[in-house]
């Protein structure tokens, strides 16, 4: 018997280092998490080469709220970036939590765990891991239910989720990768007054508004060019800013201005991503 799973990444409207809350909502690239039950130890792969601590910690805190003797194998495939600002690890763990849930509570019959609880297993795998510095509450809750969140990180709790209008959303991926856990946070803190303005905006429902201001701002505490979103806004973007901590950028178009934003952004090193808005979230396939 096996799971698949499919996960969305997420991009950022709202990153919620300096504050403790944050925006987000997902995109059509997806961590694929397959699970098996086995009779041996935990065994985890991924066509990339990846470490496999976030998948181990995962699977084996699902076996623990289970208290099931049990092997598990997992096999993890992506059209999500890594370590590029996308929530590539909130995807991981919302899909190789679920799956392995799923498995395991209809193997020996048991309930299934809700959606609160794979969220936050997830979270505190990503915690555990070391790879997310909040736990990402905003960019994982918005790669399990898909759409826009609105989040109090701290408390994990959701202000407010709703489907995201639906937009072509176009990625630019310098060449490097920025890990969130590696980050300047005390630089990002600075920012603090700024970014709750910002988050505000997202609140009344202004989240174009908020995605570029929250962007510009992270850039200029983390070292990344603003003109990028700049130029994209100039060419026509609704929004355009940082995603995370980088070194990705957002920018949310329509189809009328959609060749133009690509064709500006191909301008600078690196390549162009086009997908859209994901308003279905984590689901079993």
């Amino acid at each position: 018997m096996k799971k698949t799973v499919i996960s969305p990444g997420s991009a950022t409207v709202i990153n919620a280092i300096s504050t403790g809350s944050g925006s987000a909502f997902g995109i059509k690239l997806y961590v694929t998490a397959e699970v098996e039950l086995t009779s041996s130890k935990v065994e985890c792969t991924s066509e990339r080469t990846v470490n496999p601590k976030l998948m181990e910690i995962c699977v084996n805190k699902v076996i623990n709220h289970y208290s099931v003797d049990t092997g598990v194998k997992v096999h993890t495939y992506s059209t999500l970036p890594v370590a590029s600002g996308l929530s590539s690890s909130s995807a991981t763990s919302n899909a190789v939590v679920m799956a392995t849930s799923a498995l395991i509570a209809e193997e020996f019959g048991l309930e299934p765990m809700n959606d609160l609880e794979i969220l936050n297993t997830a979270i505190d795998a990503s915690l555990e891991a070391g790879v997310t510095i909040t736990g990402a509450f905003d960019d994982a809750s918005a790669s399990y239910f898909g759409g826009l969140t609105i989040t109090n990180n701290v408390e994990r709790k959701i202000i407010q989720r709703k489907d995201m209008e639906k937009q072509n959303i176009l990625i630019y991926m310098p060449d490097r990768k920025s890990l969130t856990a590696q980050s300047n946070v005390d630089r990002m803190k600075l920012l603090s007054p700024w970014v709750d303005m910002a988050y505000q905006k997202a609140v009344q429902g202004d989240v174009y508004e908020a995605l570029t201001l929250n962007g510009i701002l992270y850039c200029a505490a983390l070292g990344f060019d603003p003109n990028i979103a700049l130029d994209a806004l100039d060419a026509g973007a609704l929004a355009s800013g940082l995603s995370g901590t980088g070194p990705s950028f957002v920018a949310v178009v329509n189809d009328e201005c959609q060749d133009r934003v690509h064709e500006v952004l191909n301008n600078y090193p690196g390549r162009v991503i086009a997908t859209q808005v994901d308003n279905n979230g984590t689901r079993v396939v």
